[in-house]
């Protein structure tokens, strides 16, 4: 199985590059039968489809990546380091977790990955992931003199392990503000409100490691993270790609990309 997959731009390629780090699902078989089966064979705090959701963008000149193996193989948008990316209490899952986001342990009782196995998970399957990010986004910036990265996620409406309330529908991180220009900043967050979504920004997620280890504004490298809902594109069980909800946010998501490969391109 190949760590992540490259879907090219069908029209003239954009300063923008798209990665979704979470929507993979493969775990290897030597690890997975460590796991819990009630837990693994649900993937709960999987991305879904969110590849398929921006499928749209290869035909604005958008370069993606996607990530095949689940995050709970390894997690793409953690610090390899283990520097926790909040302190207010939440829970926090590792670069490589023993247990979802509400807590519930996902190895079986008797097996918990020793330094030795992250390590080697780390190497293995997070590096090659945030190289091939490297390259793409070092590559688009020859070209243009700047590139976008647009990080894309999404989360169940309810996660009681991070907070009691439910999540706003868009949640916009850029690590208060650090990660992308303030133009590239105004566009996204003026293009995702008033739009039947209720949109947030940088509360409850500011950016995970993706957009803080990229985003390098002075260095002509912008990040943004997009985090959602499933409810915005998948059926109230958040199990179903709903066309009919994927339709209508992708207009929102289609006019937000539009929007910033214009500024982009003028900043």
């Amino acid at each position: 199985m190949e760590i992540f997959k490259i879907i090219e731009p069908t029209v003239p390629k954009v300063p923008v590059i798209i990665s979704v780090p979470h929507a993979g699902t493969f775990i290897p078989n030597d690890i997975k039968s460590k796991m819990n089966p009630n837990v693994s064979n649900q993937l709960d705090d999987t991305d879904w489809f969110i590849d398929k959701l921006y499928g749209f963008a290869t035909e604005l000149g958008i370069t993606i990546i996607v990530a095949n193996y689940s995050r709970w193989v390894v997690d793409l948008n953690r610090n390899p380091e283990n520097q926790p990316l909040y302190n207010d209490g939440r829970v926090i899952t590792d670069v490589v977790t023993i247990t979802d986001f509400n807590g519930n342990k996902i190895y079986n009782d008797d097996y918990i990955p020793n330094q030795e196995e992250v390590s080697r998970r780390v190497e293995l399957y997070h590096k090659p992931y945030q190289e091939k990010l490297a390259e793409l986004l070092n590559e688009t910036k020859r070209e243009f003199g700047k590139v976008l990265l647009f990080d894309a996620h999404s989360i169940r409406k309810s996660v009681q392990g991070i907070r009691p309330e439910d999540f706003p529908d868009l949640i916009l991180g850029d690590n208060d503000e650090t990660s992308a220009h303030p133009e590239l900043i105004k566009t996204a967050a003026d293009s995702l409100q008033n739009n039947g979504y209720e949109f947030s920004h940088n509360y409850p997620f500011k950016g995970g490691f993706i957009t803080r280890n990229f985003g390098k504004p002075n260095e002509n490298i912008h990040a943004l993270q997009l985090e959602m809902c499933k409810t915005n594109y998948m059926d109230s069980s958040e199990t179903v790609y709903d066309e009919g909800n994927a339709e209508r946010i992708q207009k929102v998501l289609k006019k937000t990309l539009v929007n910033l490969i214009e500024t982009i391109n003028k900043i």
